[in-house]
């Protein structure tokens, strides 16, 4: 039997006229369905912060066991000595630490011993500028206490700020308690501003925080920074010096209260350099400066 030919173009439309009867109607209920399990425009953004809202919590979860893991490895940390020179003649001694050291374990800092010497003060960062509170300030200062620390807390001021602003940064974030330290300013740079405009800024912060805890401040600077920026318009404020390998004391004309003599020291409990510090004078005079 001969099978008739037909052109081509009549197979396409045999072909489509097939698929239309059959795939298409499938197609249309399909998409249908699909329409009707969409999820509205509420239900999405619903899902959206399920979902952020899940990735926070499994994110701070995380970096919380990261921190108690860093806290729990520091604790091995141990070095033979402080690894720098001691200035003679000082029985007092302590350190100041910020965010930069990262996790601290206290109690190796308060129960390391070279030749009878112990770090038993701590000044910690608690803010800068207008809105910065060091990251590791609040647990740093609880911390600290509860190893037996004497503690204090500075901030760090920026001359291009409200003096007064400044203050209250620091205010709404240390509490100081019976025993600890006096507040600190810690004063290092212009950063353009006039010389000035920066003391009438730094007066701010001092009469504004010594009116709320009753106490005169500390200040801190370099020593070259206090004689040329500074000098006798703050020489009734107690004065924490920065002045580095120094034999027995530092090479500043005023009285002063505390020295930093070196940034290198190795202290138990803490893996990176620490800034060290003496206390000029002995256990009755360091009791007197002490919060009441």
């Amino acid at each position: 039997m001969e099978i008739p030919v037909m052109p081509f173009c009549c197979y396409t439309i045999i072909l489509r006229i097939e698929i239309s009867d059959t795939v298409l109607p499938e197609f249309c209920m399909y998409m249908t369905k699909r329409r009707s399990k969409r999820l509205s425009r509420e239900q999405r953004l619903w899902m959206i912060l399920l979902a952020g809202g899940f990735i926070l919590i499994l994110y701070f979860t995380l970096l919380d066991k990261w921190h108690e893991r860093q806290e729990e490895t520091v604790s091995s940390v141990r070095y033979e000595a402080f690894g720098i020179q001691l200035p003679p003649g000082y029985n007092i001694h302590g350190i100041d630490v910020s965010v930069h050291q990262g996790a601290i374990h206290w109690p190796s800092v308060y129960g390391m011993k070279e030749a009878e010497t112990r770090m038993g003060f701590v000044f910690i960062k608690a803010t800068e500028g207008l809105n910065d509170t060091d990251k590791r300030f609040h647990k740093n200062w609880q911390d600290a206490k509860e190893a037996g620390m004497v503690r204090g807390a500075y901030h760090f001021f920026l001359a291009t700020k409200s003096g007064k602003k400044q203050a209250l940064q620091f205010i709404r974030q240390v509490n100081l308690k019976k025993g600890d330290l006096p507040p600190v300013v810690d004063i290092e740079k212009l950063y353009g501003v006039k010389p000035v405009v920066m003391r009438e800024r730094l007066k701010e912060w001092l009469k504004e925080v010594e009116s709320y805890y009753q106490v005169k401040p500390i200040i801190y600077t370099y020593a070259d920074f206090y004689e040329r920026y500074l000098g006798d318009e703050f020489k009734d404020y107690p004065l924490w010096v920065a002045h580095y390998f120094q034999p027995d004391k530092p090479r500043i004309k005023r009285s002063w209260q505390f020295w930093q003599y070196n940034e290198q020291g190795n202290i138990n409990g803490i893996r990176s350099k620490t800034d060290c510090n003496v206390f000029n004078g002995d256990s009755i005079k360091f009791k007197q400066i002490l919060i009441p």
